[in-house]
């Protein structure tokens, strides 16, 4: 496994989402971010001096199955009814909760007991995966 750039001694954890360079904590990341050594592209000492670096990526080297593809990104940013809903200032507020939290996980849970918030996040899921016409009529059923 290959060790942090800043202290050089402990295992990396994480990759810089500028550079890919490996580090392994916040206080490693702080320095070797503020370093001439983090340009975009220079994923290693080794890359030689003519490769061409690739073009970053919206979500750069971390992408799951469960990343939103750009285009889908561009349609939530377009959605009326998702504008509609982030006018309401309550939304904003537990949204702005979620962003600042210790535990995310926590509050997200706790969002999800506000009816306005599982509205939004509705909106989201429709936007992002639609339900299907058998998802929608098994929904129907149950409510």
């Amino acid at each position: 496994m290959e060790n942090c750039v800043s202290c050089t001694e402990k295992p990396r954890k994480y990759k810089c989402s500028k550079c890919s360079a490996p580090y392994c904590s916040v206080a490693c990341y702080k320095v070797h971010r503020d370093s001439p050594e983090c340009v975009i592209g220079d994923v290693s000492k080794n890359t030689p001096v003519n490769a061409v670096a690739e073009e970053p990526t919206l979500y750069g080297p971390f992408t799951t199955d469960d990343t939103v593809p750009a285009d889908k990104l561009q349609q939530l940013e377009t959605s009326e009814n998702l504008c509609n809903l982030l006018h309401n200032p309550h939304l904003r507020s537990l949204l702005h909760q979620i962003d600042v939290a210790l535990n995310a996980q926590a509050a997200m849970r706790a969002a999800m007991q506000e009816p306005l918030f599982v509205e939004f996040a509705n909106a989201c899921l429709q936007v992002v995966e639609p339900m299907t016409d058998e998802e929608r009529s098994e929904m129907k059923l149950y409510s």
